[in-house]
């Protein structure tokens, strides 16, 4: 015998999840303000009409809320950078400069928890320790492969490159999110132009 959800379990079940995503939508603008540490989950309760209890309903400790609000953010970026089957690594790098651009909330939580979790006792040390490794890692194949078609100068050291671009990506964001008037994709079609021409 199967048993059917009612429309009203149904409806509690939306409004849960839609709940549930309003307090992540206000946690990313908590910690990119005031980074994990400062962002309290009071302010992110208030934010959504809750108490600090009903925000630990849908979320059963701060770092869980914390590692959705990351989740959301990469998420968002990978949709952005496209398919890597279909376009270079420099193509999807571009599409994340603009993307960044267009969504200060999510480029500002990322420049504060990267700062903050060079501390290895920060929660998300090893998420960012992890997550430049596998860039990366990526970077380095698809360099190699570019290099080998003669794609881009010959003369590139691939691990140093593999690194630069998240590098050069991440001083423009910091210096986007002091000026907002400086246009970051523009600059780092500059680098793209000036680095990786063959």
């Amino acid at each position: 015998m199967t048993v059917q959800s009612t429309p009203s379990q149904r409806g509690s079940y939306a409004k849960g999840k839609a709940k549930r995503q309003e307090i992540v939508d206000a946690a990313l603008a908590v910690f990119a303000r005031g980074g994990y540490h400062s962002g309290s989950l009071r302010e992110v309760a208030k934010r959504v009409g809750l108490t600090t209890a009903g925000v630990m309903h849908h979320f059963a400790s701060k770092d869980e809320l914390f590692t959705e609000v990351l989740r959301q953010r990469d998420e968002r970026v990978r949709e952005a950078a496209g398919d890597v089957s279909e376009t270079t690594l420099l193509e999807q790098t571009r599409k994340v400069v603009a993307y960044n651009q267009s969504t200060r909330g999510l480029t500002s939580l990322y420049t504060v928890i990267s700062a903050e979790a060079t501390d290895p006792e920060h929660p998300a040390h090893e998420y960012f320790v992890d997550r430049y490794a596998a860039g990366r890692a990526l970077a380095e194949e698809t360099i190699s492969e570019a290099l080998a078609h003669g794609r881009i100068d010959a003369g590139i050291d691939v691990a140093v490159a593999a690194r630069l671009i998240p590098a050069v990506m991440d001083g423009l964001q910091q210096q986007w999110l002091l000026d907002p008037s400086f246009d970051m994709a523009a600059a780092f079609d500059e680098f793209l132009r000036g680095y990786f021409r063959p």
